[in-house]
């Protein structure tokens, strides 16, 4: 497998546990505020990060040894400290609170459509700050894609799009959360010229995380986390070990290898994937439609990633 192929599926497989992670979140929100779950699931991540930056750095400790120069180099340089700490605001705190609390009141016919236009405002930032190419085979498997998930949200009744007329505050903040998502792949997308996937994704999440904690140690959520059920700690492991840590470790991954705007597209899994994880586990029947739906996005994501 090549390396752009091992960044695709990488891609692939954070999007699709992004997309479950909707469900996880639905199942936190009945116990739990959205900062008490952001706090949770950045703390259970960050283990995860660190495992995969150290491992991603074994080669250079092989050759030189543990030593205080090679715990210098774990640090980020003085440069990197202010995007990095931006970086971790705009990953973690601020779009999960903007998408969490919009979780809470955003119709469900609504917001994965909202979701899904990520990738067009990956694609529009990427080409006026990377100077990414987008050839017309690209936009015509964007607009497949795009099509696609419009088929599966409104489960092949496109009128439903109508409620877009009736945003509520919570349609309101998802779109914020996707727009603050391009523009924080594409800002990532940057600093991977300079660091590494492993050591940056561990130090944007990290800081994110310590930002958190200030927002979570002075309220009064504290006190939530002692009277959480089985359920729910199920929920916030999965967030934690699979949406954070190996998700967002992969998402640099692919960033790293692969334009903004090609890794962008496979933000059209997320809401395929929310609707498979709602049918297993919360009961909703897939319809022909859905089907029909998945096989559109699938072959947008294969045109655009394709020679």
């Amino acid at each position: 497998m090549t390396s752009k192929n091992t960044a695709q599926l990488k891609a692939a497989v954070a999007t699709l546990s992004w997309g479950a992670s909707f469900v996880a979140t639905k199942i936190a929100l009945r116990e739990c505020a959205p900062l008490t779950i952001i706090w949770i699931r950045f703390l259970l991540g960050l283990p995860v990060l660190f495992l995969l930056a150290a491992f991603s750095e074994r080669e250079h400790l092989r050759k030189e040894g543990f030593s205080l120069g090679c715990l210098r180099s774990a640090l980020p340089e003085r440069r990197e400290w202010l995007p990095l700490t931006v970086l971790g605001f705009l990953g973690v705190p601020f779009h999960h609170l903007l998408q969490s609390t919009g979780l809470r009141t955003a119709q469900a016919a609504t917001s994965a459509w909202i979701v899904s236009t990520i990738p067009v405002f990956i694609a529009i930032l990427g080409r006026l700050f990377l100077k990414e190419r987008f050839g017309k085979r690209g936009v015509l498997g964007l607009l497949l894609a795009a099509t696609g998930v419009l088929t599966v949200v409104t489960r092949g009744h496109p009128e439903r799009l109508l409620l877009l007329q009736d945003l509520g505050l919570g349609d309101i903040l998802v779109l914020l959360s996707a727009v603050n998502w391009a523009v924080f792949s594409v800002a990532s997308r940057k600093l991977l010229g300079s660091s590494g996937p492993g050591k940056s994704t561990f130090w944007v999440m990290a800081l994110g995380w310590l930002q958190t904690s200030l927002l979570f140690v002075f309220s009064d959520h504290v006190r939530e986390l002692v009277a959480l059920s089985g359920a729910v700690w199920m929920s916030l492991l999965f967030l934690g070990i699979f949406c954070t840590g190996l998700a967002y470790a992969f998402w640099y991954d692919a960033l790293r290898t692969l334009p903004a705007s090609k890794v962008g597209v496979f933000m059209y899994l997320n809401p395929l994937s929310a609707t498979v994880v709602a049918a297993v586990f919360l009961g909703e029947v897939l319809t022909g439609a859905t089907l029909t739906g998945v096989a559109a996005i699938f072959l947008g994501v294969w045109c655009v990633n394709s020679r």
